[in-house]
């Protein structure tokens, strides 16, 4: 007679999620809130990870969660809030090595054009202060409304239109950005 080692295991195999409708909820709108998380961090790992904590935590909260159309803007709040911690508690490691490791290249019109545009953007926007950061993002890789934004942010309409504006600003005045404007 042989008995199981782990049977809490085995169990947990067969058992379904007590909510199914965070798992449709999860599907349905993973690539969406994936592509906010990788508009708030600079890995797309850590972007992964961002996700999958926010998602934890609505998982939690997701019978005191009442309106479920609201949902997203229950996400995105999450993963702001988790980044912010996550950048509060930040510990820096640098390991010296002999040699880089080279990333590997993408087919497209020119692959290096189009890295340090992207690299640049990305040095200008990590420049703003968190708060327009979030707000740039959001207005601007979520394509959320000046309204969604501040209700997402917990803030008025014109803190949005104001902070937003700021950014462009210093934005616009980033001399690593000169070459981008004259090229286009």
């Amino acid at each position: 007679m042989t008995t199981p080692v782990c049977t809490s295991a085995s169990n947990a195999m067969t058992r379904t999620l007590p909510y199914p409708s965070f798992s449709s909820y999860v599907k349905a709108r993973q690539p969406v809130l994936l592509r906010t998380a990788r508009s708030l961090t600079a890995n797309p790992s850590d972007a992964e990870d961002l996700l999958q904590t926010a998602l934890a935590k609505t998982y939690v909260a997701w019978e005191r969660i009442e309106d479920h159309r609201a949902l997203d803007g229950y996400v995105r709040r999450a993963l702001l809030n988790t980044r912010t911690s996550q950048w509060r508690k930040r510990k820096v490691d640098e390991f010296v090595c002999d040699e880089l490791p080279e990333p590997e290249g993408t087919p497209g019109a020119d692959p290096a054009e189009e890295q340090a545009l992207h690299d640049a953007m990305w040095r200008a926007v990590m420049k703003l202060p968190a708060r327009q950061r979030a707000m740039v993002v959001l207005r601007y890789y979520e394509d959320l409304s000046e309204a969604q934004t501040a209700e997402v942010l917990g803030v008025s309409i014109g803190t949005v239109k104001s902070a937003v504006s700021r950014a462009l600003g210093k934005l616009r005045e980033d001399p690593e950005l000169e070459p981008v404007r004259q090229a286009s």
